[in-house]
This record gives C-alpha cells, structure tokens and sequence, in this order.
C-alpha cells in the first residue's frame, strides 16, 4: 500500500479551497494511513489535527440507521410496519396540493423512513415547528417535535420517489418510542460507549476543542468583502468564521438524528471500523451482525424511485437503509459493488467497504463543502492506495 495519493489529495484540497482536513483509513479494524492538513483555525495558525471535533451532520444519519436496525434485530418492528404504530399522529397524512392537502392513500412505513421515499421534506420553517417550539418553551424534545411534524402536509404519496428529508430525525423518535430512553442516551449506551466512541448530539461541553467551521464565500461575493474583518482567504474565494453550533440543533433536547453529531475524527473512526468488520469494533463488541449490514448496504430503490436520485457526487449509486450504496462501478468509482457511506453538510465522510473490511473516516469543516468536487475524487484515490 501506497498513500501518496491520498496524502496529495488532501493537501490539494487544502490548497484549493479547504481550511483544513484530515482522514482515518483502517484495513480488518487497524489504522493504516492518518494525515491531517491545513488548519483547525486559520486566523490563528492552529493545525488541523484528527483529535479536534467537527459537527459532522448528515454523517450522523449512518449511526441512527444503525441505531434503529439494532431493534430490528431485537424483533421490535419490521421494515413494512405502518410509522403510525409506533407514532400514532402519521396514521392519517395529507399530501400538499395546488387546491390544498389530499388525503394519502398509503401510510408512511419505517422502510420509507430508512430510504427517503416517506413524502417528507426538510423544510424546518413549518407551522408544525412552530407549534412544537410553543408546546416545549423552546426546548424541543425530539418525540414532541416529531409528533408537531405529523400535521405538515407531505410533498408526495409515500413510496413514490426519493427525496432527501427529516425521514431520519422521526426514524429518531422511533427509536425513543420503542426503546424507552431519549434518542442521544440510547445511542451512546448501544453504539458509542461500546465502542468507545466519543461523540454528543449538543456540542457546548466541547466547543473549547472544535476546528473552527467556516463558510465559503465565492470568488465573485468575495470581490466585494475582501476587507471586510471576520474573512479569510481561502482558494479562488474566501471562507469565514460561523460559530461552532450545527445549523440543525433546533433546541436543547432535540436529538437531531439525521445531522445532530459533534465529534472527531479519531472517534467517528471507530464506529467505520465496526461497521467494515462485520459489526464488531476494535474493543471486540458488536454493535450490529454482518447480515443487517448487508441489508443496509443493499440498494432499495426500485426503477422509478431511483430516477430521482440524482445527486451529482453519487454516480453509480443506489441506496440502501439510510446510505448510498455502489451499484454501478462503470459510472461510479474503482471500489468494490456494496461499498456504502455517506456525507455531511460541513465536508464530513463516511466510507465502508466490508469486502475489503475497509473503513475511512474522512472530515473538513466548511459549510458549502465542495461535495460533487471532492467525494467521488477522494473514492477513486483512496481506492488507488490499496488495490
């Protein structure tokens, strides 16, 4: 194994347009490769190191599909089973339409939940949240939340096509209705601890330790900022400073499931590992059996479904229960059929491939985070490295 490709990458990236990053590669549970480039604070000259935490957003909806597919396992539900079993203010859902909301015809199941063709949207700006803010005095427990969610109209009949969504924040509440406990305790109990994964769903105990996140301003906006204070230079643009929260923590008790996770890269690593091993992390504790990662890497979208997943970085692709999965590697990437993962809105990466029981954990710290550029690029290389 080589890893000047990658090591070249990520100081390109860093060059380019990218403050800082870093990235964790494992083979059968054992680091082979770690670099880190560029700055966690580019005002302050801090290098970027894999122990800063980062919120790694929609990173964090691989730990609540896994989090739910561990009940799954424990009988507790099944794929097909209606949302409203377990949450019963879904069991009559409107669609929005031109001359105002028609009744759905089918339920939402937790299926739909898993692969985002539920009819939800991520539209946060609703009566439903609202509602939820004045019945919870702004604290916003997840359950509440998502029961306020019910009354928006969907954007479509469930199962008609995929559409990326608050499908993961309710799978979320499911998992709290069926398990008993808050969302982020469940979590930490069945998946973090055991694998001795360090991460939080409200990042204000670890704000003093976070790479600083930043927004990246183009080229064209930047001509007219450039000696604005609170702006950086950063490639063909600028990026600038915008505080440590998520722009998905709606209040202190919702456990954001589909993007709510601070943590690092050390960390995060861990729970690849576990993932690429067939479950099994390095501590020797199983968090999930390879038969459900396989299920959660097998592509559920059918001919019509598929048609509207349509992301540019995600050629090749299908998705499976919550990740996207290779299915096509002539219009995909060098890796193997099944390697799955997933990004976040600020440039953090989850890749897994258990045919080579490969993980790699990869993180940058910048909203608008390049994705179409950098992730189908950081696939083919990382890949170059060990084949």
């Amino acid at each position: 194994m080589d890893f000047t490709n990658l090591k070249n990458f990520l100081d390109h990236l860093t060059s380019w347009r990218i403050p800082g990053n870093g990235v964790k590669v494992c083979l059968e549970g054992k680091e082979v490769f770690s670099y880190t480039s560029g700055y966690a604070d580019v005002e302050n000259k801090i290098p970027m190191t894999l122990d800063h935490y980062v919120n790694i957003y929609s990173c964090s909806k691989v730990a609540t599909v896994t989090a739910a597919l561990q009940l799954y396992e424990q009988g507790k539900f099944l794929l097909d089973d209606p949302l409203y079993a377990f949450i019963p203010e879904y069991k009559e859902m409107y669609i929005a339409g031109e001359n105002g909301p028609v009744k759905a015809e089918n339920p939402i199941t937790l299926r739909q939940l898993f692969t985002m063709t539920s009819g939800l949207t991520y539209n946060r700006k609703t009566q439903a949240f609202q509602k939820a803010r004045e019945l919870t005095a702004g604290k916003m427990d997840t359950l509440t939340v998502i029961r306020c969610l019910a009354s928006d109209p969907l954007a479509f009949e469930p199962g008609e096509r995929w559409n990326y969504s608050l499908s993961h924040d309710v799978l979320a509440a499911v998992v709290e209705v069926i398990s008993g406990k808050r969302f982020s305790e469940y979590v930490r109990e069945n998946i973090f601890d055991p694998l001795d994964v360090h991460a939080v769903y409200h990042n204000e105990s670890v704000q003093d330790k976070m790479a600083v996140q930043y927004e990246y301003i183009d080229g064209n906006a930047a001509s007219t900022i450039d000696q604005q204070a609170g702006k950086v230079a950063g490639g063909d643009g600028y990026y600038q400073p915008v505080g440590p929260k998520a722009t998905l923590d709606l209040g202190p008790e919702y456990d954001n499931g589909g993007g709510g996770i601070t943590t690092t890269i050390n960390d995060y690593s861990k729970f690849c590992v576990a993932l690429a091993n067939g479950g099994v992390g390095a501590t020797g504790e199983k968090i999930l059996s390879a038969g459900t990662i396989d299920l959660l890497r097998t592509n559920q979208l059918n001919a019509e479904q598929i048609k509207t997943f349509t992301w540019p970085q995600l050629k090749g692709y299908g998705y499976g229960l919550g990740v996207r999965t290779l299915i096509d590697k002539a219009a995909g990437t060098t890796g193997n059929i099944g390697e799955f993962g997933w990004g976040g809105a600020a440039g953090a990466t989850v890749l897994v491939d258990p045919e080579l029981k490969l993980s790699v954990f990869y993180a940058h710290h910048m909203l608008n985070p390049q994705e179409d550029y950098y992730q189908p690029r950081l696939r083919n290389v990382v890949y170059s490295c060990i084949l």
